[in-house]
């Protein structure tokens, strides 16, 4: 679909010459010779790009101005004399993108014309991806019927609402990440920056550059100022994945941002101050964290103001059939693969445990749609780790089948022989002893 550019010119010659350039470069044209024209034509039909002249016979194009500025959405050029040069910049202060002077070569001005409309597109498409990831992130997006995902997901939206720091708590694999992300796009801060840190994978010599920044010179490879991670999160949100694993110098700093919001760059001397949001998550246990000296207790306590404990896949297992359809459509449509999943794989990834809980899933199904040959996934393409405990939870219900039968048949042998051990352990086969054995072990009634 063509961009359209409405045209608001006095002079016909430079209008005609003008649409004709708009015309040729591949743009929808507009053109008028009033600025009431032109305003009542932008009320009747989109636009993208408004060109006006400052000085025209009806009004000035500061009016124009004001008025597309008021509704949004529409870029202005504003077209000048080389003598009022002045009244273009009181333009742009009202709004307008740019202007240019007059006389001015149709190559540059088809040039400003492409940048104004580059700038709408950059701000829609921000439009655009803002509501998408304030749509993707919302707590019924985040896949799970059980009751215990439930209680998460209005814990989330109470939390969202607040400032309060947040301690996620899960082992890994149960979606920490996700929860944060989903809390921040849900918070007033939304529109600011979520920067996210894994404490686990940075260096020590270099985790508080990372996080507080550093001053050039502070330390050997410092050529330049860097800023820090809290003082990109301004005004928004910090994400501190596995926190469990900061040395205990690197603690302390953390926890004076906790508490004053404040924190020098390393080599610096100018305090910081910063308005900063902080989720955390560990897939350790804090409190023993605590009690074996590894992790400052102030420090814990400042975190866990609001806990929220995500529970490993094994102990939701109601929420798999709703988790293996999303991450089956999810590869589906990445893959461009129509395949669908046969009854003997469902029955095994419905048994499994997931020690690597929901990412261990989501690659189980992954590995399944690249691997499928067919439209029917069959188990060659499971995991072998998925596939060897299916066996082993087959081999054990058939000793447990084994046990049941044997057990009745002991209980029936006895109930013939009135009770008699000797005589039932004679019929049976096994020594009276062998027989005492398996009657404690079934917890037969002697």
């Amino acid at each position: 679909m063509k961009e359209t550019v409405l045209l608001i010119e006095d002079e016909k010659i430079m209008r005609v010459t003008l649409e004709d350039a708009l015309r040729a470069a591949g743009y929808e044209v507009l053109s008028f010779s009033t600025g009431t024209a032109g305003l009542n034509a932008i009320n009747n039909a989109s636009c993208d790009v408004v060109i006006t002249d400052v000085r025209l016979p009806d009004m000035d194009g500061f009016d124009i101005v004001r008025e597309i500025t008021r509704r949004g959405g529409i870029q202005v050029v504003v077209m000048t004399a080389y003598g009022t040069i002045k009244h273009a910049v009181e333009a742009m202060k009202l709004g307008a993108f740019d202007y240019i002077t007059k006389p001015f070569a149709l190559d540059a001005f088809l040039l400003l014309i492409e940048r104004a409309l580059e700038l709408k597109r950059l701000k829609e498409e921000n439009i655009r991806l803002r509501k998408d990831l304030n749509t993707y992130y919302r707590a019924p997006n985040i896949i799970g019927e059980s009751v215990v995902m439930k209680r998460v997901f209005s814990l989330i939206e109470k939390v969202s609402a607040s400032a309060s720091t947040v301690l996620i708590l899960g082992e890994s694999g149960t979606g920490k990440e996700l929860i944060a992300t989903t809390i921040h796009y849900q918070s007033d801060r939304k529109n600011k920056s979520l920067i996210k840190v894994n404490c686990s994978t940075l260096p020590e010599g270099l985790i508080e550059s990372e996080l507080f920044g550093h001053e050039k010179g502070a330390f050997t490879g410092a050529i330049r100022r860097k800023p820090g991670r809290f003082e990109l999160a301004d005004g928004g949100t910090i994400f501190l994945d596995e926190i469990g694993d900061l040395p205990p110098s690197t603690q302390a700093k953390i926890l004076r941002v906790l508490q004053e919001r404040q924190f020098e760059r390393i080599g610096g001397t100018t305090t910081m101050t910063v308005d900063v949001r902080v989720i955390a998550a560990t897939n350790k246990n804090l409190e023993e964290e605590v009690k074996a000296g590894r992790f400052r207790e102030d420090l814990f306590y400042r975190l866990n103001v609001i806990p929220i404990v995500l529970p490993p896949l094994r102990e939701r297992k109601e929420d798999l059939p709703s988790l293996i359809e999303f991450f089956m459509d999810k590869y589906r449509k990445n893959l461009s693969k129509d395949v669908s999943l046969s009854k003997d794989v469902v029955d095994a990834l419905l048994q499994y445990d997931y020690p690597g809980n929901i990412r261990e899933l989501e690659n189980a199904i992954e590995r399944c749609v690249t691997l499928a040959a067919t439209e029917r996934i069959g188990k060659d393409e499971l995991p072998p780790a998925i596939v060897m405990e299916q066996r082993a939870t087959r081999s054990l219900l058939l000793s447990d089948i084994a046990a049941d039968a044997e057990k009745n048949h002991i209980i029936n042998v006895l109930r013939a022989t009135q009770g008699g051990k000797t005589k039932a352990a004679e019929i049976l086969g096994i020594s009276r002893k062998t027989l005492w054995e398996k009657i404690n072990a079934y917890g037969i009634n002697k």
